[in-house]
């Protein structure tokens, strides 16, 4: 057998994807390029490492367990360039952060020096609900997660970022058409929530319940970035981290409707386990924030104080 690394990688995004054409988005290749290497690396095989079923890819069985070696190679491949880099003086290894959806919005900040600083990193960010973040926490599966909510059956070390600014907001011209009484939360106004599992929606849910809300009418959409659309399109109202509405803010696209109790602030929180073994990566990561987060709060969120 002569297959490669790069065949090796490209198979692994192939089953990862389930679609070649998704794998070659991902890689940044042609279609015909990953085809190419899928049909040079099967040629090495006697068994099928795929099928096609109708216009879908299936992985076989002996696929998977390829794809599986495959990523133990490549795993120790890695292993072998970090230390490469670390008996050269470097700073080397694999960081993998889960983080909430809005915080796509805050983390990338906190960490674009750190990593333009020590090019022997390697950054894995999954961006998910709270759900996931907190089942990638518990299955050991990344360094550290960002979250603003903190899971309370888990024993957690943490590192307080900066705050998180929820308000209720909507779109100027959709209130002139639609007759604000003494609360915005009314049958004649639809509230957009998060779906289930979303940290903004346990915090949306909690304020309306604690005051005993009744909404008159529900929308439930799947992203952030899919609320706030709706918003702006004046499909109705939500409570929004201003993290991930300041553009709409700023130009007039979206306005904060006064309401009382509000804003929601809660705190957004670099969180670890507490009997995890940190690599030198992640304390490293750690020294530099306890460094420069002010700073970095400073230049990046001091609009934060103005709401």
């Amino acid at each position: 057998m002569n297959y490669t690394l790069n065949q090796l990688r490209i198979f692994l995004k192939i089953v990862e994807k389930q679609s070649i054409t998704k794998a070659s988005e991902e890689l940044h290749l042609t279609q015909p390029a990953v085809s190419i290497q899928l049909k040079n690396f099967q040629n090495q095989f006697p068994i099928p490492l795929t099928e096609v079923v109708g216009r879908q890819l299936f992985v076989t069985d002996f696929g998977s367990e390829i794809a599986s070696a495959a990523k133990r190679i490549l795993k120790e491949v890695d292993s072998i360039n970090y230390k490469l880099l670390a008996y050269q003086g470097e700073l080397a290894g694999r960081l993998k952060i889960s983080v909430v959806s809005t915080g796509k919005y805050v983390m990338p900040y906190f960490l674009s020096d750190f990593v333009r600083e020590n090019p022997g990193v390697d950054l894995v960010m999954d961006v998910t609900n709270k759900s996931r973040v907190v089942e990638t926490l518990e299955e050991n599966q990344v360094d550290f997660a960002l979250v603003s909510v903190l899971p309370q059956h888990l024993n957690l070390n943490k590192v307080s970022l900066m705050k998180n600014v929820l308000q209720l907001v909507g779109n100027p011209k959709y209130f002139e058409k639609v007759k604000l009484g003494k609360s915005v939360f009314s049958k004649d106004t639809p509230l957009i929530f998060r779906e289930k599992g979303s940290a903004t929606r346990a915090a949306m849910e909690s304020y309306l319940t604690k005051r005993s809300i009744t909404v008159g009418k529900k929308i439930e959409l799947t992203s952030n970035e899919a609320v706030k659309q709706a918003v702006i399109a004046g499909l109705g109202c939500s409570i929004m981290p201003l993290i991930g509405v300041h553009r709409e803010l700023k130009n007039g696209e979206l306005r904060i409707i006064p309401s009382k109790s509000l804003p929601i602030i809660t705190t957004w929180n670099l969180v670890w386990l507490k009997n995890k073994k940190l690599s030198p990566v992640s304390n490293a990561l750690l020294d530099y924030l306890g460094t420069n987060k002010e700073e970095i709060m400073k230049t990046h969120f001091q609009w934060l104080d103005s709401y």
